[in-house]
């Protein structure tokens, strides 16, 4: 054998060796427990959890304070509910919002890829969601160019809040026009409800009359005319009729679906309901109140002396005060327990607001006392047959009673409060002589310092477009 050749043959050799052994070692190193490609069900789960878990803690740590339901007590100065807003307030709603809309982002790739349109449709009116509360929060934020850190793009561009809301109303009846009931999902059973496509469907289309009332005061929109087509093509257009089919999550306390407070006594620790919150409920006679509140008790604690609130934004000592107020009830946040999404009763007040405006052709009375009765038993209590011979709950033909009963019916409801206060400017809330900011309701968070800093540039064209980085921007669907 001519030198060459034996070359030739101990370079094939040492080839094939060397093949053999770069296949062996890519096969020692790949991790026989990490997922390679994920289901369109890997991620629904999680963040179906938690985000309704963190909204839920949101509704109290700011909803709660800001809208006169409950306050920390003793509170000597500041505070939400004297109108103290602080510049890192929004950073969690910020930083936890972006990173689920990434997975939710994944979990519609998934879903495309694997052709099946029930999951993408479920991603889709996720995406809407998250993004609806993010824009509220904030106003224009980045969109478009969100959430594409694989591609490079690290400084995403801002779009207008008119550009996020109808990208996602489109996404919406993209959504409903991909449901099929008659496809069952495949990817393991969902948390919220059960698999039960036909829910999901009325879950995407009751979230588009909400977030088309929301934007209603913007003619470019078209909102009203929207609203009316839906309402009057049930078919076509299937929403909340019970509160079975709400968005409301059970939490059962078997992990990972727990409470989201690791200690319930840390969400009665120092607080009071609010004395708004508490005296309308007297007012109304409602059977919510001792699920809401405890009783008051005298300041040795020995008495009972009925539900009982402090005035939200109170100045001075907290001595003026001769009795131990009403807290929140403990049982709220102990598992099992709920955390709402969407109701059915917003649903209602939704059409009876649009009935007693003239959008639709309906009865306002009988959408406002069907709103009413869905939010009392949506939390397990039965309404007195006399509820509605109160004066201060009969419907009076008024928006203004509407939106007070909705307000109870938004109880828990993440920002829901807030924003519709933003959106009608009721309830009216009283005032007192502690608030700050000039005693004006803050109406947005500031932008995260990191988004200023790391993201300067489009930061200020976000400025330039919708005004000054600041508590009292009106965000654009407030405006006329």
């Amino acid at each position: 054998m001519t030198s060459l050749n034996k070359f030739s043959l101990f370079f094939f050799s040492l080839c094939i060796f060397c093949f053999a052994c770069t296949d062996e070692f890519e096969e020692i190193n790949t991790d026989p427990n990490r997922i390679d490609k994920i289901s369109p069900g890997t991620l629904l789960n999680p963040i179906i959890y938690e985000m309704a878990s963190f909204n839920t803690r949101r509704s109290d740590g700011f909803t709660f304070d800001i809208m006169q339901v409950a306050l920390p007590y003793p509170s000597a100065s500041g505070g939400v509910h004297r109108y103290d807003v602080s510049e890192s307030a929004g950073n969690s709603t910020w930083n936890t919002y972006y990173r689920w809309l990434a997975n939710i982002k994944e979990m519609r790739e998934a879903a495309v890829a694997a052709g099946d349109p029930n999951y993408e449709a479920i991603a889709l009116t996720l995406n809407a969601w998250t993004y609806s509360l993010l824009t509220d929060c904030f106003g224009d934020v980045p969109m478009e160019e969100a959430s594409r850190g694989e591609e490079k793009i690290f400084q995403p561009a801002f779009n207008t809040q008119q550009e996020v809301y109808t990208t996602i109303l489109q996404e919406l009846e993209t959504a409903n026009g991909l449901f099929d009931t008659s496809k069952p999902m495949i990817y393991g059973t969902d948390i919220l409800y059960g698999n039960k496509v036909e829910n999901w469907q009325k879950f995407c289309n009751s979230l588009r009359l909400r977030l088309l009332l929301r934007v209603s005061k913007r003619a470019e929109m078209n909102a009203h005319a929207e609203l009316a087509r839906m309402i009057s093509d049930p078919a076509t257009y299937p929403v909340f009729s019970s509160n079975e089919e709400a968005a409301i999550l059970e939490i059962t306390g078997v992990a990972p679906n727990v409470s989201p407070w690791g200690r319930a006594i840390d969400f009665t620790t120092f607080r009071s309901v609010s004395k708004f919150f508490v005296d309308n409920l007297n007012a109304f006679e409602d059977p919510r109140l001792p699920l809401f509140a405890t009783k008051a008790r005298s300041l040795d604690g020995t008495t009972t002396i009925g539900y009982k609130g402090i005035p939200s934004g109170y100045d001075g000592s907290d001595s003026q005060f001769d009795y131990l107020p009403s807290n929140v009830n403990i049982a709220l946040v102990t598992a099992p327990m709920v955390s709402v999404i969407m109701t059915y009763a917003e649903v209602e007040f939704i059409k009876a607001e649009l009935a007693q405006k003239g959008v639709i052709e309906a009865d306002a009375q009988q959408h406002y006392e069907q709103g009413v009765k869905a939010a009392i038993e949506q939390w397990g209590a039965t309404v007195p047959e006399t509820y509605f011979e109160n004066e201060a709950t009969v419907y009076n033909g008024t928006l203004e009673r509407i939106m007070l009963q909705k307000y109870y019916a938004l109880y828990f409801n993440d920002y829901q409060q807030w924003f519709e206060y933003r959106r009608t400017g009721y309830p009216v809330l009283p005032k007192e002589s502690g608030l700050l900011n000039g005693g004006v309701m803050p109406v947005r968070f500031r932008y995260p310092t990191t988004v200023q800093s790391n993201n300067s540039a489009n930061y200020q064209k976000a400025l330039e477009s919708m005004g000054a980085d600041n508590i009292n921007t009106k965000v654009w669907w407030e405006k006329e």
